[in-house]
C-alpha cells in the first residue's frame, strides 16, 4: 500500500479540499497523512479516514512562523516512510522538495492559487522577491502536479514549462432541499484576507436593507471588524468566526445571496476560482462574483451569478439590491445552479484526482 504525505500551512479541521482530497485517495487504497499544524484556537481533529498529524510552533504568524513551521515539518517527514510527498502551495514546498531528494521519491505540487500573485504578497516587494526565488528554484523539478483551473495551469506551463493536470475544488454532489427562508441575509464565507473586497462591501451595507454574515478568519478580520465598527453597521454585519464544514453548509443552505468578491490586486485572484464559488452554487444559492475569466466562462451557458466589474460600494449595493428585489432573476439563477451543480462537483473531479495517482506510479 502506498504511502503519501500531504503538507500544508493551515487547520486540518476546515480545509474542505484537503479533506476531500486525503479522503478519496484513502477510499482508493492509499495510505494518506496530511500534516498541518495547531492554532491557537484549534479544537480537537475531527475523525477522518486518513491519518492526520498537527505540529506545534511558538510563532503563530509572520515570517518566523514560516521559518520554524518549514524547519519542523522537515525534520517530522524526515524520519517518515512514504512513497510520495506533496506540497499543497508555496508555502510548504521546501521541506518537500528536500525530503524528495533524500528520500528518492515522487514529488507533488497542488497550486490552490499563484502564490505570489496573492495581493498580501505582491503587494510587499521584499516578501515577493523571496517567495518568488523559491517558486523559481522549486517549481521546475515538480514536473508533477495540479492546480484549480486551465488558466493557472497554462501560466506554469508559460513560467516554468511544467504540465500540471486541472481538478477543480468542487463539492460533493448529494440531495439538496432547500429550506424555505425567513431572513434575505447575504453570505461571505471563506478567508477574511486582504484583497477581498472588504472596504467597499461594508460601506455599501449601508444602502441594502439585509444583514451581512461573514463566515471565516484571516488576516484582514480586525480591519473588517474596525470597519463595520466605523460604519456603525454593528447590527447589520454579523461575524461568527470560523466553523467546521456541516455547520458552514447550514449557514450556505441558508442564505439568500452568496458573495465571492476579490480587488484586481495580483494575478492570483484575477485567475482565481474561489472554493465558495462551488460551495454557493451546491447549496442553489445565487451569488455576486467578480467577472473575471474563470468565472465569466463558467457564468456563460447558464449563469448561477451576478457578475460584477465596479467594486464601489454605490455598485455592489446596486446588484444585492438586484438580487434582493428581482425575483425573475433569482429563480432564473437558482434554477441553474441545480443544473450546474450536476456538472460541476467531486464525482466527477475525484476520478481525474485518482486517475492522476495511479498513472504516476505506474510509470515508475
Amino acid at each position: 500500500m502506498k504511502k503519501l504525505f500531504f503538507t500544508v500551512t493551515n487547520d486540518l479541521n476546515y480545509d474542505q479540499r484537503m479533506i476531500r482530497i486525503c479522503t478519496s485517495l484513502s477510499n482508493a487504497g492509499y495510505r494518506v497523512t496530511l500534516v498541518g499544524y495547531t492554532l491557537k484556537d484549534s479544537q480537537v481533529v475531527t475523525t477522518k479516514p486518513y491519518h492526520q498529524k498537527r505540529i506545534n510552533c511558538l510563532f503563530k504568524t509572520g515570517k518566523s512562523f514560516y521559518i520554524e513551521y518549514n524547519i519542523r515539518l522537515f525534520f517530522y517527514l524526515l524520519f517518515k516512510k512514504m512513497d510520495l510527498i506533496c506540497a499543497i502551495d508555496l508555502d510548504t514546498i521546501l521541506p518537500c522538495f528536500f525530503i524528495s531528494k533524500i528520500k528518492g521519491i515522487h514529488r507533488v505540487y497542488d497550486a490552490h492559487e499563484l502564490f505570489c500573485e496573492m495581493q498580501e504578497i505582491v503587494s510587499r516587494p521584499f516578501i515577493y522577491k523571496v517567495w518568488k526565488r523559491i517558486e523559481k528554484f522549486t517549481v521546475p523539478s515538480f514536473q508533477q502536479g495540479y492546480t484549480v483551473n486551465r488558466i493557472i495551469a497554462d501560466e506554469f506551463k508559460k513560467l516554468y514549462n511544467v504540465d500540471y493536470e486541472v481538478i477543480q475544488n468542487t463539492p460533493v454532489l448529494k440531495e439538496l432541499i432547500i429550506p424555505e427562508k425567513n431572513e434575505r441575509y447575504i453570505l461571505y464565507q471563506g478567508g477574511v484576507n486582504e484583497g477581498r473586497s472588504f472596504d467597499t462591501l461594508i460601506p455599501a451595507m449601508k444602502m441594502v436593507n439585509a444583514k451581512l454574515v461573514i463566515a471565516g478568519g484571516g488576516n484582514y478580520l480586525e480591519q473588517t471588524k474596525k470597519l463595520v465598527t466605523d460604519n456603525e453597521l454593528n447590527e447589520k454585519v454579523i461575524f461568527t468566526g470560523r466553523l467546521l464544514p456541516p455547520d458552514l453548509y447550514q449557514y450556505t443552505l441558508n442564505a439568500w445571496i452568496g458573495l465571492t468578491l476579490f480587488e484586481d490586486t495580483g494575478l492570483s485572484n484575477y485567475y482565481s476560482l474561489a472554493n465558495r464559488f462551488f460551495d454557493y452554487m451546491h447549496a442553489g444559492l445565487p451569488q455576486l462574483c467578480m467577472n473575471y475569466p474563470v468565472y465569466a466562462e463558467i457564468n456563460k451557458t447558464k449563469p448561477v451569478a451576478v457578475l460584477i466589474d465596479d467594486l464601489s460600494p454605490e455598485n455592489i449595493a446596486a446588484k444585492l439590491n438586484q438580487l434582493l428585489k428581482n425575483d425573475v432573476l433569482y429563480v432564473d439563477l437558482r434554477q441553474n445552479c441545480m443544473l450546474q451543480r450536476k456538472v460541476y462537483n467531486w464525482q466527477a473531479e475525484e476520478k481525474k484526482l485518482i486517475n492522476f495517482y495511479k498513472q504516476l506510479f505506474s510509470q515508475h
